[in-house]
């Protein structure tokens, strides 16, 4: 992809706005902000989402800074604002391993990243994609669109993201051999979704000379301008009329036009019109190349004017736009006027777009005070936290969300957000009018589900505005949610109950906890604090027909709230109690429709339970279930895939004379344990050695069942005496027809073990280590080619090296090089100088030294392979 640097900055962010053009760290490059805002605006199109963005590395060793965001309100998500790479988030994941993930659902993002669903418990599907150059890392591409429940990803999205990212990097690395700094030191870039509107009733174009900067107006355009513009002018001129989102928006398109492909572009945005409104305008973008002779000389723009030149050399490139003012300026229709409902509407970077005449005598302020403006600076209410996390709600789930507000002590208003992908149309109600319809208790919804508990306007005090709650208030309310994030580390049963009892059942005063699991229809007690000694043994193993909370609880799937030990008595006449004094909550533990169990939670006092404490336990019930059910699942899954990766990893390795070959590996310690991970020596014709070492992405059953698929067709080509890049290809080809929504990186070597030469081949995969007979140890730069798994026409170059007798030959896993925190290239240094130190020890011993340090590690994020080959000096 062709980069075309800038000699001016481009649009500039006006006060209170998140432009990105510069920070307190510093100004940022134009051309790195084009750059990735042209990247995501693209992958967002291409997928088909309604939002998107791009994380950049900082300045700061391990943390990840969001550098683009499209089609989203830049302050509504300031907590996304930085990433450490070390967090379970996706985001961070992506970076660390290379691989991609895609969570086509909310149950799919539960079961892989539930941290990812206790912080945006709405319905929503996400891409994340590493933006790579060879062996660099720049940073993550994500997109986001609506959810496609138990439907997957599918190839040619994943691909999209795939070549999009790579055109990314390959373009971050072409600057930064320009000498731009590939960081990102503050706030994002926020840019304008690409917006679907009426038919154009007006038009206008201007041609824009990317070497001088000028552009030339026609009359159509200075009339939708409708100010006193010169034409000639410089395109700053016209770009100080856009929003710096729209301005970002032009920029990229130009960009698209003049890329290698040159295609015609076409964009929306919205234009400041001469009475301060916002008027959507479409801009048709194409390139065409001019003589030499006829281009104007350079600097006839002046010295201000942006270029898009490269290198300060003339193109000879001409920019024609066509503008079409599309008719929703902003007073549009005045049939919105007549309704008896107050609309106001947002884009999607918050930003009022249109409000109708009800809306200004609704909150006393005229539209002139309201358009153009931030939500939350139009209607400073919006800024309150449960406001907003209502509009995340619209914004991110796509559906409708009501809730009830009072804005600045006034009047009750029913507040309906009806979303779409060019923004929010907004609906006030005030409560006393008799034609609002019920309006529920907004509430955070199911995060598997997404469907909302509501409770009637009734509830709501007349005196106190509970739903705008101060900032510590809401902070304390939402703690038990952020906690939950605990549970995504534990991985059994018990550690599951220590987090609840340690950190969630403090949160709520709570003194005493019971978790019961279902097994052949009868709850089990599996985990107790705080209960009188046996108080709880006659529950343990009770049917599921029995009349007691705990298990009607379970299969009516209704949380129980009990104020008083007293209420609970009336209810359950003959149950035992514990105590006189106290209150009880009893929570169903449901997994995706599945039952799993009942959790109980014991206060020493009475105390009520309001509505939003209700919908968090049961929301934080679920995610217990969901951890419980992993937990369960944990044991006899795990003991599936070690025994499958046990069967197809090689139980011994091929004795040839004068060459010595010794494996290892190690199962990771977190989640699922069994990786994808492999090695293999393979005997070819003429005497040959094949040393092959890979890893699936993923871990678990899956990945090992794809290991053992691509082991035996590898072990199949070599076997046929196929050339080590043939046998890169056609692994390739099938994992792709396999289509196992898995991609996976290898390094084949080929050894002559009489004359010690090597053919190597590589596919996304670390490169091997090389200890020579005087100990010296380097690191073998092999031409790489694509990871395996994403295209079908990938093709992997040969390099050919040479093994003395007495050298050895380390191929490896990155689980032995990858540390959360830690460069990967750093990783590589300190394993060349661990392989240095065993100069003089047998190749077994050697394997056991150089893996040591991670055999000792309690907690493994990664599984790792080691395969070490050596050539004797006997058969020299």
């Amino acid at each position: 992809m062709t980069s075309h640097g800038t000699t001016a900055p481009g649009p500039a962010g006006s006060s209170g706005r998140l432009s990105g053009k510069e920070t307190a760290d510093g100004p940022v490059s134009g051309a790195l902000t084009w750059t990735l805002a042209e990247a995501a605006l693209r992958a967002v199109d291409e997928v088909g989402g309604y939002a998107g963005g791009v994380y950049l590395r900082s300045g700061t060793p391990g943390l990840l800074r969001m550098a683009a965001l499209v089609g989203l309100p830049g302050p509504l998500f300031r907590p996304w604002f930085r990433m450490h790479t070390n967090r379970p988030f996706p985001i961070a994941e992506v970076h660390r391993s290379g691989q991609a993930v895609h969570l086509h659902d909310v149950e799919e993002a539960m079961r892989r990243f539930p941290q990812l669903v206790a912080s945006l418990p709405f319905p929503f599907a996400s891409l994340y994609t590493p933006v790579v150059a060879g062996r660099e890392r720049f940073g993550v591409l994500v997109a986001l669109r609506a959810p496609t429940p138990g439907v997957p990803v599918d190839t040619r999205d994943r691909n999209r993201m795939t070549r999009g990212a790579l055109r990314l990097g390959e373009t971050l690395a072409e600057l930064a051999r320009q000498g731009t700094t590939i960081e990102w030191p503050g706030d994002p870039v926020c840019v304008q979704l690409s917006t679907s509107g009426a038919p154009p009733v007006r038009f206008g174009s201007f041609d824009w000379d990317l070497d001088t900067g000028m552009v030339t107006l026609d009359l159509g355009l200075l009339a939708i301008l409708g100010a006193d513009v010169p034409s000639p002018c410089p395109i700053d001129v016209l770009i100080s009329l856009l929003e710096p989102e729209d301005g970002y928006a032009l920029w990229a398109a130009a960009r698209q036009a003049t890329g290698p492909d040159g295609r015609p572009v076409v964009r929306r945005i919205r234009l400041k019109g001469p009475d301060g409104g916002l008027h959507l305008l479409e801009v048709s973008t194409r390139a065409r190349k001019t003589s030499p002779d006829t281009a104007p000389p350079t600097g006839a723009g002046g010295e201000g004017a942006p270029r898009l030149g490269i290198g300060g050399v003339s193109t000879g490139l001409r920019l024609t736009c066509t503008l079409v003012d599309l008719g929703t300026g902003l007073i549009g229709s005045d049939a919105t006027d007549r309704l008896p409902r107050a609309i106001l509407a947002i884009d999607r970077l918050g930003r009022v777009t249109y409000v109708n005449e009800r809306t200004e005598r609704l909150l006393g302020r005229p539209r002139g005070a309201l358009a153009g403006r931030p939500l939350w600076e139009a209607l400073p209410w919006f800024a309150l936290p449960f406001h907003e996390e209502q509009l995340r709600a619209a914004m991110l789930s796509g559906d409708p969300v009501r809730f009830l507000a009072r804005p600045e002590r006034s009047q009750w208003l029913s507040v309906s957000l009806h979303p779409g992908r060019d923004g929010v149309t907004m609906v006030l109600v005030p409560e006393n009018d008799p034609g609002r319809p019920t309006a529920p208790r907004p509430t955070t919804g199911s995060p598997t589900t997404g469907s909302p508990t509501t409770v009637g306007p009734a509830t709501v005090g007349p005196t106190e505005d509970t739903l705008s709650l101060p900032d510590d208030q809401v902070s304390a309310l939402y703690r038990p949610v952020a906690l939950a994030i605990a549970l995504s580390e534990a991985v059994t049963a018990r550690q599951v109950s220590a987090v609840v009892t340690e950190e969630l059942l403090p949160a709520f005063g709570g003194r005493q906890l019971a978790i019961y699991l279902l097994s052949d229809r009868r709850l089990y007690l599996a985990w107790e604090t705080g209960f009188p000694p046996g108080f709880l043994e006659p529950f343990d193993g009770v049917a599921l027909d029995a009349h007691v909370p705990g298990v009607e609880t379970l299969t009516t799937g209704r949380p129980l709230f009990f104020e008083s030990m007293k209420q609970l008595g009336r209810r359950y006449p003959d149950l035992p109690l514990d105590a006189h004094s106290g209150a009880r909550a009893f929570l169903p533990l449901i997994a995706s429709g599945r039952p799993v169990g009942s959790c109980i939670l014991g206060f020493d006092r009475p105390r009520g339970f309001s509505s939003e404490e209700r919908t968090v336990l049961t929301a934080l019930a679920g995610l217990i279930a969901q951890a419980l059910e992993r937990a369960q699942r944990y044991d006899t899954e795990s003991a599936v895939a070690r025994g499958l990766q046990d069967a197809l990893l090689p139980h011994r390795l091929p004795v040839r004379e004068g060459v010595e070959t010794v494996g290892r590996y190690l199962p990771g310690t977190q989640g699922m344990d069994v990786g994808g991970d492999w090695y293999d020596v393979i005997e070819t014709g003429r005497g040959r050695l094949a040393l092959v070492i890979g890893d699936v992405q993923g871990h678990g059953v899956a990945a090992a069942a794809t290991m053992g698929q691509l082991r035996s067709a590898v072990r199949a080509f070599a076997l046929a005496g196929h050339r080590p890049q043939d046998v890169m290809r056609g692994t390739n080809r099938l994992l792709i027809d396999l289509d196992p929504g898995q991609f996976a990186s290898c390094c084949y070597v080929l050894l002559d073990p009489k004359s010690g030469q090597l053919r190597a081949v590589r596919a996304g995969h670390p490169p091997p280590l090389l200890m020579h007979p005087n100990g010296v140890t380097e690191r073998v730069e092999l031409a790489g080619g694509m990871v395996l798994g994403i295209d079908v026409r990938a093709s992997y170059p040969v390099t050919r090296l040479q093994l003395d007798p007495g050298g050895v030959l380390a191929l490896f896993t990155d689980g032995l090089v990858e540390k959360p925190g830690q460069d990967i290239d750093d990783g590589i240094e300190l394993l060349r100088r661990a392989l240095a130190a065993t100069a003089s020890m047998p190749l077994a011993e050697a394997a056991d030294r150089v893996i040591r340090d991670a055999r000792q590690v309690t907690s493994r994020p990664d599984d790792i392979a080691l395969l070490l080959a050596a050539r004797r000096p006997e058969h020299g």
